[in-house]
């Protein structure tokens, strides 16, 4: 100490840290009624600004009345600077937890306006948030005095070391980032894998794609894995999608009239029923001369691939009952067998009758 420590210094830094203190508390309480009132309008970006400050504004002001404080103390130079770098280290940590949590919630924000359905690629935001801690901690560490350059080079031949050992963690992880990188596969999109897995992709993480069958189970996927199989996706490049629903009628049908009332079906179905596309042009396609019946397909548009199971549902049950209404009959699948009565062939045990249906006459 320059000069002997007296009352009034104490009064003073006292003072300053009270201040300080209650300034942060007062500013807390302010920032809270804005994060309340930002919440309730459209836009997100002052949520994230709210949120921003939240943290870091206290901070700063109780910071700011430690060092006011420190200043009126008659410290030593030495622990005066003492003082300052944790005092400036502290500022820097909550800078950087503040900008960790704020980034990682652009990037959160971001990949879910993009997948368009209520999914997370956590492992853009894992990487985010970890990229500025370790900036942050490596920022506190030079405001300390430590020097960062060893560290650097320990960390570079340790990460070989590390890289080598987790070859299979550090596949999956890049395959993810391919992954998402190159949008073949997005959080929220259907799609079928050439195994036979199926479902919604509900989240991308740094090791594991976790996909969510439509019997709400859970389908955990190595990204390594997925980056080489073959797959359908549902989603893309849109989601809306056709679907074939097989149909055949008798001979003796009229197929003008199976045609017209088919198709007011299907505007129908488009019209009515959820998930389905009121846009979509109805399509009836004859195409098959079988045993009993003339085949047809008809063609469906859903907006989800989900949606296909309902609309398929509420088609047939009204296909069926225009066609009933209608008189239009779907024939069962009839075989005519003839059965030659005669001497058994030798080598046939009485119990026994030969069947012998006769080929189909060429046409």
């Amino acid at each position: 100490m320059e000069r002997a420590l007296t009352w009034h210094d104490l009064i003073t830094a006292g003072v300053a840290v009270a201040v300080g203190i209650a300034a942060g508390l007062l500013l807390r309480m302010v920032l809270r009624w804005l994060g309340e009132r930002a919440s309730r309008t459209r836009w997100s970006g002052d949520d994230v600004i709210v949120d921003a400050i939240r943290t870091l504004v206290p901070c700063a002001a109780i910071t700011a009345g430690a060092a006011v404080a420190a200043a009126a103390l008659p410290l030593t130079p030495r622990t005066g600077r003492n003082v300052s770098m944790t005092l400036t280290a502290l500022l820097v940590l909550a800078a950087t937890l503040t900008a960790a949590r704020v980034v990682t919630r652009l990037v959160k924000s971001l990949a879910q306006s993009r997948s368009g359905v209520a999914g997370s690629a956590t492992i853009f935001v894992n990487i985010t948030r970890v990229v500025v801690l370790a900036m942050g901690f490596l920022v506190v560490l030079q405001t300390l005095g430590v020097s960062i350059a060893p560290m650097l080079t320990a960390l570079g031949v340790g990460g070989l070391a590390v890289a080598l050992a987790l070859q299979d963690t550090l596949a999956n992880l890049f395959a993810g980032v391919h992954i998402l990188a190159a949008k073949t596969v997005q959080p929220g999109d259907y799609i079928k894998l050439s195994s036979g897995e199926e479902g919604y992709v509900v989240d991308i993480n740094w090791r594991n794609t976790v996909v969510r069958q439509l019997s709400n189970n859970l389908v955990i996927i190595p990204n390594a894995q997925l980056a080489g199989t073959n797959m359908t996706n549902f989603s893309r490049p849109e989601q809306d999608l056709s679907i074939m629903v097989q149909v055949g009628v008798s001979y003796d049908s009229d197929l003008e009239q199976v045609e017209r009332v088919t198709t007011e079906v299907v505007e129908s179905v488009m019209k009515d029923v959820d998930g389905a596309l009121p846009e979509h042009e109805p399509a009836v396609r004859f195409h098959t001369f079988g045993d009993s019946r003339i085949s047809f397909t008809v063609i469906l548009g859903v907006g989800e691939f989900s949606d296909q199971y309902r609309i398929k549902h509420e088609f047939i049950k009204q296909l069926h009952q225009r066609y009933r209404a209608e008189g239009i009959r779907v024939p069962a699948p009839v075989r005519t067998v003839n059965v030659q009565q005669g001497e058994l062939p030798p080598g046939l045990i009485p119990h026994q009758r030969e069947v012998i249906v006769p080929a189909k006459p060429v046409p």
